[in-house]
């Protein structure tokens, strides 16, 4: 079965860095990427990276780039989402979510086959 979890969230200060963590499961890297989306209530769910598994790139939506990294760690079955310079728009309910390689670049919520539980980041002002 399919298992995906995002850990990592709290409080962070503006300007500081904060690392999630998604731990996966029963997804094979010959089909499905990794994203990472987040969510602020009142709002549609946007992207934030995907990794692709298969190409093994990150795809960044705008809000990401220069300022968040995300990387494999294979042996651990886990992605990470590095966010560095956080903002206090950063702030929202953070997902990992799988969805197939080749929609990876798509970087759109609408193509994500599953979804783990989010983790909270808020960023003070």
């Amino acid at each position: 079965d399919v298992q995906l979890q995002a850990s990592g969230g709290g409080l962070v200060q503006a300007g500081g860095s904060m690392r999630l963590s998604c731990a996966y499961s029963g997804v094979a890297s010959s089909d499905y990427a990794i994203g990472w989306f987040r969510q602020v209530p009142g709002k549609d769910r946007m992207a934030v990276s995907c990794f692709s598994r298969k190409d093994l790139r990150t795809y960044n939506a705008d809000p990401a780039k220069g300022r968040f990294t995300t990387t494999s760690d294979n042996a651990k079955n886990t992605v990470y989402l590095q966010m560095n310079n956080l903002k206090p728009e950063d702030t929202a309910i953070y997902y990992c979510a799988a969805l197939p390689n080749a929609w990876c670049e798509m970087l759109s919520p609408y193509g994500v086959s599953y979804w783990g539980k989010g983790t909270q980041v808020t960023v003070s002002s």
